[in-house]
């Protein structure tokens, strides 16, 4: 009878590890503490533990596919991601695979896997909104699979990243609404365990401490989805008659809010001005036509893909990872036009 070759998840469930922990201790990765390294060393040793060399030439070997992860498809932000990626993989020779996380954190380690297991050769992502642990994408490094980040990035992973300048473009867009004399300005925000979150809220603040206006903490609302302006509705109602303005951290949140306003009549931009973020179709037709600030995916998808395809295509030689950080542009339109 064979006997049953232990694996890495075998040694991590005895130990009561996760697999990605595993596979750095027995690389001596410097992020492993050295007790953990001993414990899963001298475990490994006992238990005859061996690489599968099928699995790594397998690993080696090229498929010309490459595996995409973004939360959701329908977004024109993300199918303009996609459209800048199929191209330039199109015109490289590769192939693509794309899986939607749906914001679901679950979803997108089934995804990570389902794309190991089609041994795509490498992996292009932006996290869901419900991302808090990263061992996923860890074990993806781990097995020597190149990973670009795209938009929402975590900053604790060492890896190619292409984003928007989120604090920069926070900045123009409330020192657009300051220009036009507003003092007042509620922020609808994002996820602040997401650095896109943050840095959206941080040039927010920024914009207000360098026109010598004092952050009023509830003015910071959690608020980043359709739903979500509604069901803040009547506290968003209750401030109406204070705030002059409004910027939200993308554009469907800020058009929910103008319908929010309006419905209860109460004038955008006369009363309340309103900015997002995103620049997508829906800010040119909202009532009245959304000023916002362009996110520009369809560069960042090229961007991103053409750094996977060199660290795929130059895997023999050290990479040093980068960021590359795109220039936001603000797009001024009715939502803020009160003259």
């Amino acid at each position: 009878m064979a006997t049953h070759q232990v694996t890495i998840k075998d040694i991590a469930k005895t130990l009561g590890i996760s697999a990605s922990t595993v596979s750095r201790a027995l690389k001596d990765h410097p992020d492993i503490s050295p007790k953990t390294k001993q414990m899963v060393q001298a475990f490994a040793e006992k238990v005859n533990y061996r690489p599968n060399a099928l699995a790594l030439n397998l690993r080696r070997s090229k498929t010309n596919t490459i595996g995409i992860i973004l939360p959701e498809i329908v977004h024109h932000f993300f199918s303009s991601v996609l459209s800048g990626i199929d191209k330039v993989a199109y015109s490289a020779g590769y192939n693509v695979m794309i899986c939607q996380s749906n914001e679901d954190f679950k979803r997108e380690v089934s995804d990570a896997q389902a794309l190991l297991d089609n041994r795509v050769d490498g992996i292009l992502m932006s996290l869901s909104k419900t991302t808090y642990e990263l061992d996923h994408i860890r074990n993806i490094i781990d097995q020597g699979i190149p990973v670009v980040f795209f938009d929402r990035a975590p900053e604790e992973i060492k890896a190619d990243k292409v984003l928007i300048d989120d604090f920069v473009g926070a900045k123009i867009a409330t020192h657009h609404l300051m220009s036009i004399g507003c003092k007042k300005i509620l922020h609808l925000a994002g996820p602040q365990h997401l650095a896109i979150g943050q840095r959206r809220k941080d040039g927010y603040k920024e914009a207000l401490n360098e026109n010598g206006i004092e952050l009023n903490p509830n003015y910071v609302i959690k608020c980043d989805t359709r739903d979500d302006v509604f069901a803040n509705a009547g506290k968003i109602l209750q401030m109406a008659n204070e705030i002059d303005g409004i910027f939200a951290v993308n554009d469907s949140t800020a058009i929910a809010v103008m319908q929010v306003l309006m419905k209860n009549d109460i004038k955008v931009p006369d009363h309340i001005a309103v900015i997002g973020f995103g620049d997508g179709p829906n800010a040119t037709i909202a009532y009245p036509p959304l000023s916002t600030v362009e996110q520009k995916g369809s560069e960042m998808g090229k961007e991103a893909i053409q750094l996977l395809i060199n660290q795929i295509e130059n895997e023999e030689s050290e990479h040093t990872p980068q960021t590359k950080i795109l220039t936001p542009v603000l797009r001024i339109r009715e939502s803020t036009n009160k003259y």
